[in-house]
């Protein structure tokens, strides 16, 4: 068993919203792996982060994707630094994975300024020009298709997914 499509890509990429929107148009389930690791530690992302720091947070995040992707056949979208693990990059080979895109302007106005976002802290246009500088190319790496979301709304960005993917 594996997903019918991974949805990969930056914060504010629209991928829980397209990943629901895709699953209802193809009458299966949405995954998201930032809820499964909630759901496992019994607490936010952001507490996670706070409370037990990125590794702490990275090691859950990298076994949910693990279990994920044996035991889910639906739409799954995965955290924004999920795919920076080799071991997560070599169980994506071979699925079918979206990369969602997006533009620096365009991540700012969907993440907004007052974040609750822990990657986020400081300067957020900083920090979110940063992290799609370093992740664009390991998103990039792992697609098998890639949907450029700047302009474009939810539906539209699932439209594109639908045209591109086989049902």
């Amino acid at each position: 068993m594996s997903p019918r499509v991974v949805l990969v890509g930056p914060m504010g990429a629209g991928k829980s919203t397209v990943g629901a929107l895709l699953a209802e148009a193809w009458g299966t389930s949405a995954r998201d792996t930032d809820t499964d690791v909630e759901a496992v530690a019994g607490k936010t992302v952001s507490e996670i982060f706070l409370d037990d720091g990125e590794a702490a947070f990275r090691t859950l995040e990298k076994d949910a994707v693990a279990q994920a992707l044996t035991g889910h056949d639906g739409v799954l979208s995965l955290g924004g630094g999920a795919v920076l693990d080799e071991q997560t990059r070599g169980l994506l080979e071979g699925q079918r994975v979206v990369f969602l895109k997006v533009g620096l302007s365009e991540a700012v106005k969907r993440v907004g300024l007052g974040t609750s976002r822990p990657l986020l802290l400081g300067n957020v246009r900083a920090r979110i020009k940063a992290l799609l500088d370093e992740r664009t190319p390991v998103y990039e790496s792992v697609a098998t298709e890639t949907v450029d979301t700047d302009g474009l709304t939810p539906e539209q960005v699932a439209e594109e997914i639908l045209r591109k993917v086989p049902a």
